[in-house]
């Protein structure tokens, strides 16, 4: 599996394109980058290599990415590094691999999803990075439109999200925005059902007791102390699952993929396929 790192997030650029930070997942590592050239399934959009970087694996690189037509660009060892987000582990070498359904929130609204049913997940400040893939993972598999992945708060798409999600998040469908307060803000200006999911706040439904809106965000809180104070004071509602046998909370990788599922169950009478 690739090890990745995404590098320090970007604004868009002023003509409004999204940046390459919201484009990209940034795989470093001379075995990580053979194997993305050599998976026919990932686009490998360019290779950075360190001036003076030497040996057969290199040779093997620069081959690869020829037989591939990726253009290898020479740059310094210092921006190898700093674009790699890891001195340790980049041996020297970088690929920026498209990835096709990351995007801005605000460009996926503008582009249909707010005009249209749909059903987002809202990460807020989940740190643990294999929660993170296991998240991606399902959400991917059950069809949800999209992952709001902020860029401050929770952890990149790095090597351990990778590796959780088996390589999904590639092609998941991420979904860019500064803050998950400010994605909440968003989603709810574009009419959005902004729903938080807490075992423990008196007034939330539980999920299968109620019909999920047409368009609909789920918010998956903090793995200690649930959907944080910024985000609550954005939130429409909450929803709650069902617990039995004394138990409090399920991880909150199990909750999400509860909350997919059913999301996808109750999409069926909508769509000749809820999973898109």
């Amino acid at each position: 599996m690739p090890s990745a790192q995404r590098s320090s997030p970007q604004p868009p650029s002023p003509q409004g394109r999204p940046s390459p930070k919201d484009t990209f997942i940034t795989v470093y590592g001379r075995k990580p980058v053979l194997e993305a050239l050599a998976d026919p399934a990932l686009v490998v959009d360019k290779v950075l290599l360190a001036e003076r970087s030497r040996g057969a694996d290199v040779d093997e690189i620069v081959a690869a990415a020829a037989a591939r037509d990726v253009p290898v660009q020479h740059v310094s060892a210092h921006r190898v590094k700093v674009l790699a987000g890891n001195g340790r582990h980049d041996q020297g070498v970088l690929a920026d691999v498209v990835a096709p359904r990351m995007r801005p929130l605000a460009t996926a609204l503008a582009h249909g999803l707010a005009r249209r049913p749909a059903g987002v997940l809202v990460l807020d400040r989940i740190t643990n990075p294999a929660n993170v893939g296991m998240i991606l993972r399902t959400a991917t598999a059950a069809g949800m439109h999209g992952i709001v992945l902020p860029r401050r708060g929770v952890p990149g798409i790095d090597p351990l999200v990778i590796k959780a999600s088996a390589g999904v998040a590639f092609h998941a469908p991420v979904l860019r925005a500064d803050t998950s307060e400010h994605a909440c803000r968003t989603l709810v200006a574009a009419g959005f059902a902004v729903l938080g999911l807490s075992g423990s706040v008196p007034e939330a439904l539980p999920l299968y007791e109620r019909t999920a809106p047409e368009r609909v965000a789920y918010v998956l809180g903090n793995e200690t102390s649930g959907v944080s104070e910024q985000v609550r004071r954005e939130l429409t509602g909450w929803a709650s699952i069902p617990m039995a046998g004394g138990v409090e909370s399920l991880n909150v990788a199990s909750a999400a993929a509860v909350v997919c599922f059913e999301w996808a169950r109750q999409q069926a009478p909508r769509c000749k396929n809820p999973f898109p």
